[in-house]
């Protein structure tokens, strides 16, 4: 065979090998960055110490301990969090990421981890009822951008949805935090929040209360970039090594959480 021949295939080879290469589950510095909603406990939120923590930050620390790949948690603005995975400022959303219809058609997910249901909290003592939120007839509060936004939207009706935030029947805010201090100043009479979240802001807290559950069957994920295939696969791997572990169970006991 001719030399010049040789080397066309050498070249063809390398090509080939660093398509393959590109992708494999590796970063430029060997860290993946996990974006997160820093105020969404027991999920995601920052401690005392400043230092990230939560159900899921854990279980992305174990996973990527047992894949042999670094991550680096990143608070990130909720409503942005999607188009910062697909501007690749992170490299996975892993915070009590509900899988949505509209979601999926922008990123991919990993098999679902969790189940949760929406519940709404009101004040202690205030005459409000489920039938009443659920009929539009109080006052709303609700974080922007996450699934109890999306589901109050499919409930009530686009129409309706957007009519009820130029009244003031639904407000809008930047964190579920912030929902709830409007709720206990009285800025709004009820708060819908996943399940798990306004059990634990409510707790100690005589002043509020869970009005009620809405069965919504919703199911977390981890999101990443549609063409993030390995990762995706090494991330599907590690979720179920993770629930069929001790540390599973170990971490559903220190954050409290109750499987559906």
């Amino acid at each position: 065979m001719h030399k010049k021949a040789l080397m066309g295939i050498g070249v063809s080879l390398l090509v080939i090998f660093a398509v393959l290469m590109a992708g494999c589950i590796s970063t430029d510095d060997g860290v993946y960055i996990v974006g997160i909603d820093a105020e969404y406990p027991p999920y995601a939120y920052i401690d005392e110490a400043g230092n990230a923590a939560g159900f899921d930050v854990e279980s992305i620390q174990w996973i990527a301990e047992q894949k042999g790949f670094e991550v680096k948690i990143q608070p990130t603005a909720w409503d942005g969090i999607v188009p910062a995975l697909q501007a690749g400022k992170i490299d996975m959303i892993y915070a009590g990421l509900s899988i949505t219809p509209a979601r999926a058609e922008k990123i991919a997910f990993s098999i679902p981890y969790w189940n949760v249901d929406l519940a709404v909290a009101a004040q202690a003592g205030d005459d409000v009822t489920m039938d009443q939120f659920n009929a539009g007839d109080v006052t709303i509060g609700v974080q922007r951008g996450c699934s109890s936004n999306d589901w109050l939207e499919l409930h009530f009706g686009t129409e309706a949805y957007n009519q009820m935030i130029k009244d003031g029947k639904i407000s809008l805010y930047d964190s579920f935090p912030l929902s709830m201090v409007a709720l206990g100043n009285g800025q709004v009479e009820t708060v819908i929040f996943d399940d798990a979240g306004i059990d634990e802001y409510i707790i100690g807290n005589d002043k509020l209360v869970k009005l009620g559950v809405t069965d919504t069957g919703e199911q977390f994920a981890i999101g990443v970039r549609k063409d993030d295939t390995e990762l995706l696969a090494i991330l599907n791997e590690g979720l179920e090594e993770l629930m069929a572990s001790e540390k599973w169970t170990e971490l559903k006991e220190k954050y409290n959480l109750v499987e559906e």
